[in-house]
């Protein structure tokens, strides 16, 4: 039985920063090749020659439909303790993430939190999440639980249209002079600012993706626009996550997204799923070292750009027409 390749979660998330990312997802990509079939049958349709892997720009990045037709697990004989599901669409299975290391998501989770934001502890956090309310296995909702657990703030709370109760907790928390998160689904801080004024001045409002057609579609910089002018903010925060990944990205304005440091995005060309580079616009490529037991590297079907300095927007979705015209990644 091949030995794991993470045997501390907390020891092996502190061991990762900027000059050992790279050292760290080579090692990774070797041993998800030997260990992943998927991943390996996909690296072998491409003809990579593994001895020939030496940067992040060679490495094959598995496309994220994979997710909805497969099973993407590195290594055997164990059950998932948990299974991440994403929405169903109309006539579209739906992703399955399987977690083998629980303690491996609450670490990527609170430390890339910290280091972004401080302790959890020094919040409360406040969670508008209707849509994934209503589904048991939605990570976004595991990932809110974990810093309301490491906050502890009595406060803490999920809510689906409590709007009336919702807007009297932040004013309560306002009054007090508490620092509080509003994390929200999109569509839903939208439904909840076209009813309620509130006056956030140590609120931060975090929203975190999802239309999903409750809405017409709206670029961020429109909803974010919006949100600041109904409630007088001065920015809007944003997080940047999916059911296939267990590392997070953070933007506290303008859209413009910071990764942890177990996360790392690049860019490949629409067209050539193997054209990868460091920065430049294009479809974003994903590489995630929290994904030990899946697949760290990932094919997103999300448009965007990134910096040289790894900072990154996303402008939307691939729609049918271009994902058609990937279908070399399918093969």
């Amino acid at each position: 039985m091949t030995e794991r390749f993470v045997s501390d979660a907390s020891q092996y998330i502190d061991k990762i920063n900027a000059q050992s990312f790279d050292i760290i997802a080579l090692e990774l990509f070797r041993y998800q090749y030997a260990n992943n079939s998927i991943y390996r049958s996909y690296c072998d349709v491409l003809g990579v020659k593994v001895a020939e892997v030496n940067n992040l720009t060679t490495i094959p990045y598995l496309p994220i439909s994979f997710f909805k037709t497969h099973q993407v697990v590195t290594g055997s004989g164990n059950e998932p303790a948990i299974v991440f599901e994403s929405s169903r669409t109309t006539g579209d299975n739906p992703s399955r993430h399987s977690v083998f290391d629980p303690a491996l998501y609450r670490e990527t989770v609170l430390k890339g939190f910290k280091a972004f934001y401080g302790s959890p502890e020094d919040y409360c956090i406040l969670a508008l999440l209707p849509s994934y309310l209503e589904r048991s296995n939605a990570s976004l909702v595991y990932m809110a639980k974990l810093l309301m657990d490491s906050s502890g703030h009595r406060y803490n709370g999920f809510y689906l249209k409590e709007w009336e109760k919702l807007q009297a907790t932040i004013n309560q928390l306002e009054q007090e002079r508490q620092p509080t998160i509003l994390l929200g689904v999109t569509f839903a801080l939208l439904d909840f600012a076209e009813a309620h004024i509130i006056k956030p001045e140590y609120t931060k409002v975090m929203e975190t993706g999802g239309m999903k057609g409750r809405k017409e579609e709206q670029t961020r910089e429109q909803i974010h626009n919006y949100l600041m002018e109904r409630w007088q903010l001065s920015s809007v925060h944003s997080e940047y996550g999916m059911t296939e990944l267990l590392s997070q990205a953070y933007s506290k304005s303008n859209g413009e997204f910071r990764c942890i440091s177990t996360m790392k995005v690049l860019v490949r060309d629409l067209n050539d799923p193997t054209d990868v580079s460091a920065h430049g616009s294009g479809c974003l490529n994903i590489i995630d070292l929290a994904n030990v037991d899946s697949c760290a590297f990932i094919a997103t079907e999300d448009l965007g750009a990134v910096q040289s300095n790894g900072i990154f927007k996303v402008f939307g979705r691939m729609d049918n027409t271009m994902l058609r015209g990937c279908s070399l990644m399918t093969a």
